[in-house]
């Protein structure tokens, strides 16, 4: 018999421990199969409106072009990218994961020339090497960086590197897609001008949003720009008209928003913000360092230098089966981790602790099906 019986469409309850997706809570699920209304229907409005104020307070700024992207965290990558960016544009990318490969990727298919800031994969950049390259690309207009590498579990420190750039005429751009609502993350005082995010990862929501928000020098830029945004989908110059009303004469028709999604998205900040975000924060870390603590007096070792409390890569041990063990995780206990990307394929395993996923009971029961699993 098929894995997918369609006339018998369950799909199975995973404990989702993974890079993402994270779990979804019952209440997000209920949210999502509300009545669908018009994207114009004044009711879906007000609430796309109160969507975007709760997404101003998680990212903690007051940015009015702050709002939801119709697609996945890479579409709120490219949204930033084919917005500030145009052909001969020159820019510094850090790359140390995937993710800082994609921007790479994303940013030069805009036309850019791309200066990539390197380091090993599990590895951090410092504030001196991303001023000595400054200082010898005096013509970038941007620097992209990822706080949360989702690749390698690297956990990208921000304070000192808005003033850098600023002082260099160039606008910061932050990764935050595995980062938001789960790690320490502060537009405004942090001085980021422009910032995406994933709904699927600390929010709790299902993937299909890439939240946004752009600081008045990133506008300033885009108000700047001599020629059209590439992709008509993703141009903020008509977006906004849309989520703000801005320009006057009230909204403007661009697409279809995704209803049902942002009803999800609602639901789901809303209890990030009943939690509390500064909770939230700490319940992440407290969960992380369970974790760690665990699988340490296991003899595992973490690879990053500098770990995101969100997502946590570990080393193999010898002899360990990676795909063995990881498909009896999933067969036997219903959990989902992830394997290791690039120079780290068959040499790590990725959990995630994000979210509705951050508590005891996962911690404790993924160490002890691991400890078990190993020990076989």
């Amino acid at each position: 018999m098929d894995i997918l019986d369609a006339s018998a469409f369950i799909p199975t309850e995973r404990i989702l421990l993974g890079p993402g997706p994270s779990p979804v809570p019952q209440r997000v699920l209920r949210a999502l199969a509300a009545p669908t209304l018009g994207h114009l229907d004044p009711l879906y409005l007000a609430i796309m409106d109160r969507t975007c104020t709760m997404l101003r307070e998680v990212f903690r700024t007051n940015n009015p072009l702050t709002f939801p992207v119709s697609g996945t965290g890479m579409a709120g990558m490219e949204c930033v990218a084919v917005n500030l960016l145009e052909p001969g544009d020159e820019v510094i990318v850090g790359v140390n994961g995937v993710f800082g490969t994609r921007m790479v990727d994303v940013m030069a298919r805009c036309g850019a020339t791309v200066h990539p800031l390197e380091t090993t994969w599990g590895d951090t950049f410092t504030v001196d090497q991303l001023g000595d390259l400054l200082d010898a690309r005096p013509r970038v207009k941007l620097v992209g960086i990822v706080q949360a590498e989702t690749s390698t579990g690297a956990h990208q420190p921000l304070a000192g590197l808005a003033d850098l750039v600023h002082e260099r005429g160039a606008l910061l751009v932050v990764d935050a897609v595995t980062s938001l609502g789960g790690q320490e993350l502060r537009v405004d005082d942090w001085g980021i001008d422009a910032v995406y995010s994933g709904t699927q990862k600390c929010l709790s929501c299902p993937p299909g949003l890439a939240p946004v928000s752009f600081g008045p020098r990133a506008l300033a830029a885009m108000d700047a720009r001599k020629t059209k945004v590439q992709s008509w989908y993703l141009d903020v110059s008509m977006l906004r008209k849309y989520y703000t009303g801005g320009g006057g004469g009230g909204r403007v028709y661009h697409h279809t928003a995704p209803i049902n999604m942002t009803y999800a998205l609602h639901e789901a900040l809303a209890m990030v913000l009943e939690e509390g975000l500064d909770a939230r924060i700490e319940r992440h870390a407290q969960m992380h360092r369970r974790l760690r603590a665990g699988l340490e007096a296991m003899g595992l070792r973490y690879l990053p230098r500098h770990s995101l409390h969100t997502l946590n890569c570990i080393g193999i041990p010898a002899g360990a089966d990676d795909a063995g063990v990881r498909r009896r995780l999933l067969e036997e206990y219903g959990i989902e981790i992830g394997a290791g990307l690039g120079p780290m394929a068959g040499k790590a395993w990725r959990i995630g602790l994000m979210g509705h996923g951050a508590s005891v009971r996962n911690v404790d029961l993924v160490l002890a099906a691991l400890e078990k699993i190993l020990r076989a």
